[in-house]
């Protein structure tokens, strides 16, 4: 059995943020991905947007860690030439009775920190958007689009500068808590038996599983976890937009929203389909609900211009109807095991937040 100082369980944008903040510390770490290559189910499948902090719960995680996420994204990018676009954000109302929920989001925004949200005038809805019909239209100018996949790569860079490394198609079959650290077992070509000193899980939608396998850690503290499916349909032909759209914010999502990826390509979604299952086949008949959907603020979307792109599943921590759930980073004063870091529910705003969750696993120095 060999000994280790760090595992960081997932080599997604979080776990990849993780493990580099932890290799800059002096730590020697170690990156376990079942995974061919890292990144590829929920930082893979996502709308790629650097979020704001608008919509969050005063006091959570969420809005605490997005807007200090957001913070430290941007110059990292700009640092290390990572493709990113701060192009901004309507979020739209398509009536007068929708108006008042918008000054409810900007209020909100404020309570988090974020004070930049302005409302725009007709003129300016017109001369920014001019395909749009709506009434009102908050603009967030410091939300924005990014290459998760260069993001990965320069986290990956880091890391490896500073001596960490990566295990791809290495699945973690099972493990235990001891007096000497964690024991995990792994498989593929290669199978290992390891002892870290320290272990964080993030392994997104795999987190839940991955306590489940660990002998003694104590069950009543592994949350339900439950299957978000957002589906995406990219537009064929091309439109002028040139910031994302927001409708307001619906149950379990904020609504099929118009996405652009930095080559302009225009996307519409997620939206939201509650599911047992991890596929990521987009049924052909969802697009009628979208069309429904954005036809309230673009009319003119023709019928037939909506293809099926992809999707994604986000681990929601919340069931079907309820409330909606905060980040857990679960430490030692939490659950008593030392050298134990769990990070359950990271969905949106997750990849704005990576970094400040890399800082927070930082500081409860495990």
């Amino acid at each position: 059995m060999e000994q280790v100082d760090c595992i960081v369980i997932g080599a997604g944008v979080v776990g990849m943020a993780c493990a580099r903040v932890l290799a800059q510390s002096g730590r020697e770490v170690i990156v376990i991905e079942k995974e061919s290559m890292p990144g590829t189910e929920i930082s893979a499948r996502n709308s790629g947007v650097i979020h704001a902090g608008i919509y969050y719960p005063t006091a959570s995680l969420k809005a605490e860690l997005c807007l200090r996420g957001k913070e430290l994204l941007y110059p990292y990018c700009e640092d290390h030439a990572v493709p990113h676009r701060k192009c901004g954000k309507l979020i739209v109302a398509t009536s007068t009775d929708e108006e008042p929920a918008l000054e409810r989001i900007k209020l909100l925004a404020h309570a988090n920190g974020v004070d930049d949200l302005t409302y725009l005038s007709t003129e300016e809805i017109n001369e920014r958007e001019p395909d749009l019909n709506i009434t009102k239209a908050l603009f967030s100018p410091s939300t924005g689009i990014i290459d998760v996949h260069g993001l990965i790569l320069a986290f990956q860079g880091d890391l490896e500068n500073y001596g960490g490394m990566i295990a791809l198609n290495t699945p973690v079959l099972g493990g235990e808590i001891t007096d000497n650290g964690i024991v995990l077992k792994t498989g593929g070509e290669s199978p290992m038996t390891l002892c870290a000193k320290t272990v964080i899980n993030a392994a997104g939608l795999g987190a839940t599983g991955f306590t489940q396998k660990i002998n003694g850690f104590p069950k009543d503290l592994i949350p339900q976890l439950h299957y978000a499916k957002g589906n995406y349909f990219s537009l064929s032909g091309k439109s002028s937009f040139k910031h994302l759209i927001y409708p307001l914010p619906e149950a379990a999502g904020l609504g099929v929203h118009v996405t652009l990826d930095l080559e302009g390509q225009v996307r519409f979604g997620p939206d939201v389909e509650w599911t047992k299952e991890l596929e990521y086949e987009v049924d052909p008949a969802r697009s009628a609900p979208f069309y429904e959907a954005i036809r309230r603020y673009w009319p003119a979307l023709e019928q037939g211009a909506l293809t099926p792109d992809y999707s994604g599943i986000r681990p929601k921590l919340q069931a079907p109807g309820e409330g909606a759930s905060d980040f857990v980073i679960q430490g030692y004063d939490t659950h008593g095991v030392t050298g134990l870091v769990n990070l359950f529910g990271i969905e949106s705003p997750g990849l704005t937040s990576c970094m400040a969750i890399a800082e927070k696993v930082l500081a409860i120095r495990p």
